[in-house]
């Protein structure tokens, strides 16, 4: 069960010696009068709180490439829902630009905020989960995504990240511009890493069927059309964020190592 495998029996857990024969009433008797004669001299030793074992909250990093802020939009909606769940944070980053500065700027891309820092591979082994986010290529991730993934190899020889949930949210052009397969021909780089992929499924309920309105998101995840580049998401591809969102802590949660780290420790 991921990183943490849930709670399990103590290895130093003492065998349970079970007597042959049951006890007589004398050496009962004897017994509790020596057990009330201890009680009576206890004290009570009062426990001192330890700072180094505090509830720490499992962390979701979404991280994520954005080029006209269509899965930036996302992105910070997903972390809504993230942070909605008790005991879960969403933590936003960036993936590195390879275009260069004047390819940019003929294309027209806005400029990027500092309030969300680049990811540094190695801090990729403090995540409890991922939701990684890009816009499609001709049906696959963007060539900045993917230069992030390659450039995960260390940790990938050591299996550093093996176990660990993760899940995607796509940006397309158009309706048939590859909601699904965006997100179906990623999910090779989470199997050589041995991460576990969390879809959605229908679990965002009658928002998935409805067919009066266009929107993005399939069972894979969240979606966005983005069009010419103008279009703003829609409510619904919002609020399917925010569902996305929520539903990886919960999961998160569920796969979240029994017992919390000291400061300062990492992820083994």
């Amino acid at each position: 069960m991921g990183k943490g495998g849930g709670c399990v029996p103590s290895k130093r857990r003492l065998p349970i010696e079970v007597p042959d024969q049951e006890p007589s009433l004398q050496e009962t008797s004897s017994a509790i009068s020596s057990q009330n004669q201890i009680t009576s001299t206890n004290t009570t030793i009062p426990v001192q709180y330890n700072p180094t074992l505090a509830v720490k909250k499992c962390k979701i990093f979404i991280i994520f490439y954005s080029m006209y802020a269509h899965v930036e939009l996302m992105a910070r909606r997903i972390k809504k829902g993230v942070d909605s769940i008790d005991g879960v944070e969403g933590v936003l980053y960036r993936v590195p630009e390879t275009l260069p500065q004047g390819t940019l700027e003929q294309m027209k891309v806005p400029q990027k905020g500092n309030d969300v820092p680049l990811i540094n591979v190695d801090e990729l082994v403090n995540a409890d989960g991922f939701l990684f986010g890009f816009p499609t290529r001709f049906g696959s991730m963007a060539a900045q995504m993917k230069a992030f993934f390659d450039s995960t190899h260390k940790l990938w020889m050591k299996q550093k990240l093996a176990g660990v949930p993760a899940g995607f949210f796509v940006s397309t052009g158009t309706q048939g511009g590859g909601q699904e397969t965006t997100a179906w021909t990623a999910i090779t780089q989470l199997v050589h890493h041995g991460m576990v992929f969390v879809p959605i499924g229908y679990t965002f309920g009658a928002g998935m069927f409805r067919m009066d309105s266009i929107r993005g998101g399939s069972p894979y995840g969240a979606g966005v059309l983005s069009g010419d580049g103008t279009r703003e998401p829609s409510a619904t591809e919002l609020a399917l964020a925010e569902h996305q969102g929520k539903y990886m802590a919960t999961v998160v949660k569920r796969f979240a190592r029994p017992f919390s780290l000291a400061p300062g420790e990492k992820h083994n």
